[in-house]
């Protein structure tokens, strides 16, 4: 599917990534955004400005990836007790947490790059991730668990819309009630048989 390298654990390709995802935090730190460049990055990094380019294609696609990597949830999701709480606790911390300027900006850097390189598709897996890890955990409690498709649809989704376009109100409130909206559903009716 993706055409990108594999990276190894402690291989060459693992530390070029490394590197210059590192040299890219660094440097739009001290220069900015707009002051990047490949042969910028490439120098602090330690690679060819040809490596950057035969790995990443161009800056957007870097940036893309180096998002990707950012938006990358480093723990599982809490336990609050309960799917219901968990859920809520998730949610707004998701809102919040993709809503500030730096998540925004990450978001719209995943979308900039390759579709076929599938980093949108990766942002979209580590929600799903999350989420089943919950649906995991509130079935071995007995919890009745909607489908992690469901809850992408009734709760993540409506939530990148307004992060992305109308972040005037993400509050628990706001939050909450996509919650209550996945979890207090009625299933729609079973198919017509013919």
């Amino acid at each position: 599917m993706s055409s990108r390298p594999t990276a190894r654990p402690g291989g060459r390709s693992a530390r070029v990534q490394q590197s210059v995802h590192q040299a890219v935090r660094d440097l739009e730190a001290e220069v900015g955004r707009d002051a990047l460049t490949v042969p910028l990055i490439a120098a602090r990094a330690g690679v060819t400005p040809s490596t950057v380019y035969r790995r990443w294609g161009d800056l957007r696609e870097l940036l893309s990836d180096v998002a990707v990597e950012r938006l990358r949830p480093d723990a599982p999701p809490a336990d609050h007790g309960s799917l219901r709480a968990d859920l809520e606790a998730w949610t707004q911390q998701f809102a919040e947490e993709m809503a500030s300027t730096a998540g925004r900006t990450y978001i719209r850097d995943a979308l900039l790059g390759d579709p076929e390189q599938g980093n949108a598709v990766r942002c979209s897996d580590y929600a799903a991730e999350q989420l089943t890890a919950l649906g995991v955990r509130a079935a071995g409690r007995g919890e009745a668990v909607p489908a992690v498709e469901t809850l992408l649809d009734v709760v993540v989704a409506p939530l990148m819309y307004r992060i992305l376009f109308r972040p005037s109100d993400l509050s628990a409130a706001y939050t909450d009630g996509l919650v209550a909206a996945a979890l207090d559903r009625t299933p729609p009716p079973p198919a017509a048989k013919s």
